[in-house]
């Protein structure tokens, strides 16, 4: 093989491209691909730090959902006790006002009971004076009705004992 300058010619141009590529194309070529190598590293933390943020919101969530529903279901409870309170409270005053409705109709029964004594004590009284008017044939004067009305209590007091 014969080396003529064509080829020491090519050689030394191959060199020089060499250098030159090495030393002006080469450094721009190396920082763009060390720049996008970190952009890659800096996506994929970032990537991997955003699932972790995920996972944590996650958990997170779930936690605040059960944290919610034990609230809502206290409050359920709490409505239902004071529920069952107010419908305890509202039989215990029903059941006082019955009572004391029933108490006043008693009061209301033996007044009217008392009333009707005294009305039939009356009637009695009077046709025991008309009868005795009759039977005496004569007027009864005050002292008489005196009479009769302490005999007539007198009575009654004896027959309900």
């Amino acid at each position: 093989m014969d080396i003529n300058a064509t080829l020491i010619g090519q050689m030394i141009t191959f060199a020089l491209f060499v250098w030159f590529t090495m030393k002006f194309v080469w450094p721009p070529l190396e920082k763009a691909l060390v720049a996008r190598q970190q952009k890659i590293a800096e996506g994929l933390a970032a990537a991997e730090r955003g699932q972790k943020e995920l996972e944590v919101s996650q958990k997170y969530a779930i936690q605040h959902i059960h944290e919610a529903r034990a609230k809502a279901k206290e409050t359920l409870e709490h409505a239902q006790k004071q529920a069952a309170a107010i419908i305890d409270q509202a039989k215990a005053e029903a059941q006082q006002e019955r009572l004391q409705i029933v108490s006043l109709a008693h009061a209301e029964i033996e007044q009217e009971r008392l009333m009707v004594k005294a009305q039939l004590q009356q009637e009695v009284v009077g046709l025991a004076i008309k009868s005795t008017e009759k039977l005496l044939n004569r007027v009864m004067t005050a002292a008489d009705h005196n009479t009769l009305l302490n005999l007539d209590t007198h009575f009654s007091a004896s027959t309900e004992s």
